[in-house]
């Protein structure tokens, strides 16, 4: 393991030491721990956003073809 020093404000330091108390652990293993969760949590949201962009576009309309701009935005129409 690596050693590495973090500064810490005194509210964030105060919540550490508390959080790290009621989870009856040290300081470090605490900030090991939610560092390791939210390493986690972005390899997973790296991965399903590729799976995502991996995937072929689906059509929304099954038949027929799609309005042209300029029907979309006939106010004329809609009043």
């Amino acid at each position: 393991m690596k050693n590495v020093t973090v500064t810490l404000d005194e509210e964030t330091a105060l919540w550490a030491r508390l959080e790290a108390a009621r989870r009856d652990m040290s300081v470090s293993s605490l900030l090991r721990e939610i560092l390791r969760e939210r390493m986690g949590s972005q390899v997973a949201y790296d991965g399903a956003k590729q799976r995502y962009l991996a995937r072929d576009p689906a059509r929304l309309k099954r038949r027929g073809s799609y309005p042209g701009r300029d029907e979309l935005h006939d106010r004329d129409r809609l009043r």
